[in-house]
């Protein structure tokens, strides 16, 4: 799952909201220096990559942008699903997308000397382009991957992901909704699991 995902299913706590947002920007030798809250965080966001990652239903989304993207499917799936969690906020949320999404830029706000320097560094773009809020739209999509190719190492190809997104819309829509009660109902139990609030 990507960013959307990774903090509305940290629930309503801000530590484990940037926790789980940042994991991928803490090193392991760093993660002591982060509060409990944040550090627990750190572990939802590897359990709900580890979940992710193994299910069949996410593996079915990847073969079918497989041959065009290889080992880049799985960011462009993460990403997919996000358009769709963002499009369907309603259905998952009782807060507005809107407002939700400004109060955790707020947060990061409020936090910004906390932060990792990477969480510092990502701010103004989040932000900017506010990412969070136009997933729902697959030009906000096309524009996500459109900086993450060009900031990637090799050819990557993800310019392109858009277009295959729109092509298998109502595919990908179907795998979204399929998975994410699944993996909704898995982080509900490991929360019980680390004593954290639901």
């Amino acid at each position: 799952m990507n960013f959307l995902a990774h903090i509305f299913l940290s629930g309503s706590d801000p530590e484990i909201q940037l926790g789980n947002f940042l994991a991928d920007m803490v090193k392991p030798k760093d993660r002591m220096l982060y509060s409990e809250g944040f550090q627990k965080g750190i572990e939802l966001h590897q359990i709900i990559d580890e979940f992710t990652d193994h299910h069949p239903i996410v593996k079915e989304s990847k073969k079918v942008i497989w041959d065009s993207y290889r080992h880049y499917s799985a960011v462009l799936i993460d990403i997919f699903y996000d358009h769709y969690l963002a499009k369907n906020w309603s259905e998952y949320s009782n807060i507005p997308l809107r407002q939700y999404v400004n109060d955790f830029y707020t947060l990061m706000h409020s936090s910004y000397d906390e932060l990792p320097r990477g969480g510092q560094h990502i701010l103004p773009f989040l932000e900017g382009e506010d990412w969070l809020y136009n997933y729902q739209y697959i030009d906000g999509i096309h524009r996500v991957l459109q900086g993450m190719s060009r900031r990637a190492s090799f050819d990557s190809k993800m310019e392109r992901g858009a277009a295959d997104l729109k092509a298998h819309h109502e595919e990908f829509d179907t795998h979204f909704k399929s998975f994410f009660p699944e993996l909704q109902s898995h982080v509900k139990k490991e929360k019980l699991r680390l004593g954290l609030p639901i």
